[in-house]
């Protein structure tokens, strides 16, 4: 988070606002409330620690967005938001929390109400992480003359495209994430714990690159070696690396919110030929991929053809090979819109940012050589410039 300047200008906030306004008109919405903390941040600046708390965004068709909160995180809204009226931020008592006697909903629909919303047509991010199913009863029970629609992901599907600011946050991101990985090169050897290779890429990332700090990743790096790499999304844990295995290192480098997800597998001794097999075919296949990536094909152009060439050197992958990316908080760096996946008829437009994550889990082991791209008007580029092959130390 920032307290000495604002990420974006007011006109920018403004114009993702007019983009939702759009969205909701479409889709009949008289309001909307926006608790996922990437909207809100999208929408209004918004950035502090308080998720696991009830919050929101309340966006209608005029006037500035009203953030809602717990009184103690207004204070941090203050200095974040870029609506600084005090009838923009508004924070509820804190015997609200956690008491299983009554709901932060409650306040939130006294505050609805109060916005003469008490008989409208709200939509709420009901599949989100941050909106529960008692958070929809209780707001239902607290406005029943409202009609509360599901309201999932229209912010994020306005986040697709992005500014030059954006771009420009996702390129330090980049940059930061790269240095993360040399870092790895650099340190990785038999018998080193985990946890402090770990504990060494954490420092990398908070430190930044190129004069720019790094901020938080959206998800802890993921670090398997050996057996626990043949299953995706494994952490770490204290055990030394060892000689004879693969390790991959699914990480993100952060500024300002905006994530930079990379991966690379390390090969700790001499490669075995079917690691090399795996490895020429996802190359080629990234190439094929990204020979579709540009703009005015479709979310599913890229994955076919990487599924297609993947295919044809013997090996298979039948989970999706990517997905849009950009700001995100715990415990996603995903955006939950678009993804490469037979299917996805989302056509690419400039601007777009994805990771490109064409991973494969082997017999005893796995190779991720991910990518992350940014759209252009002329097809795509690769934000970073990490060298892209198995990585080998003996």
């Amino acid at each position: 988070m920032t307290t000495f300047e604002n990420n974006f200008t007011d006109a920018e906030y403004y114009r993702r606002i007019d983009k939702t306004r759009a969205a909701m008109a479409a889709a009949g919405h008289e309001a909307i409330v926006v608790t996922d903390p990437s909207n809100m941040s999208w929408l209004t600046g918004y950035d502090g620690w308080s998720f696991y708390v009830f919050q929101g965004v309340i966006l209608t068709h005029e006037g500035d967005p009203v953030w809602w909160g717990r009184g103690m995180d207004a204070l941090g809204a203050r200095r974040t938001v870029f609506m600084q009226s005090d009838d923009r931020i508004r924070g509820y008592d804190d015997t609200y929390v956690q008491n299983p006697e009554k709901h932060p909903m409650e306040d939130l629909a006294w505050i609805l109400a109060d916005l003469g919303l008490e008989g409208a047509r709200i939509g709420v991010e009901m599949d989100n992480y941050y909106y529960s199913a008692t958070a929809h009863a209780e707001l239902g029970k607290a406005l029943p003359k409202a009609t509360l629609n599901d309201a999932t992901a229209l912010v994020n599907w306005q986040r697709a495209v992005k500014s030059e600011r954006e771009i420009e946050y996702m390129q330090r991101a980049a940059r930061i994430v790269e240095a993360m990985h040399a870092r790895i090169f650099e340190l990785a050897e038999p018998g080193m714990r985990k946890n402090d290779l770990i504990a060494e890429i954490y420092a990398t990332g908070i430190r930044g690159a190129d004069g720019f700090w790094g901020d938080y990743p959206a998800i802890v790096p993921m670090a398997p070696s050996g057996l626990d790499a043949t299953a995706p999304h494994l952490t770490w844990d204290d055990r030394p690396l060892e000689t004879g295995e693969a390790t991959f290192f699914e990480i993100a480098g952060a500024h300002r919110r905006y994530q930079c997800p990379q991966s690379r597998t390390l090969f700790l001794g001499d490669v075995p030929q079917k690691y090399r097999d795996a490895e020429n075919a996802v190359l080629d296949a990234i190439e094929a991929g990204l020979e579709q990536a540009r703009p005015g094909n479709q979310a599913q152009d890229i994955a076919n053809a990487f599924n297609a060439t993947l295919n044809k050197a013997g090996f298979e992958k039948d989970s999706r090979c990517g997905y849009a990316i950009g700001i995100s908080y715990p415990p996603d760096w995903g955006e939950r819109t678009i993804s490469f996946r037979r299917g996805d008829t989302t056509v690419l437009e400039p601007g777009m940012t994805f990771h490109f994550m064409p991973a494969l889990w082997l017999d005893d082991g796995g190779l991720e050589i991910t990518e992350p791209i940014l759209i252009t008007e002329e097809g795509h580029e690769c934000f970073c410039t990490t060298e892209r092959e198995l990585w080998v130390k003996s």
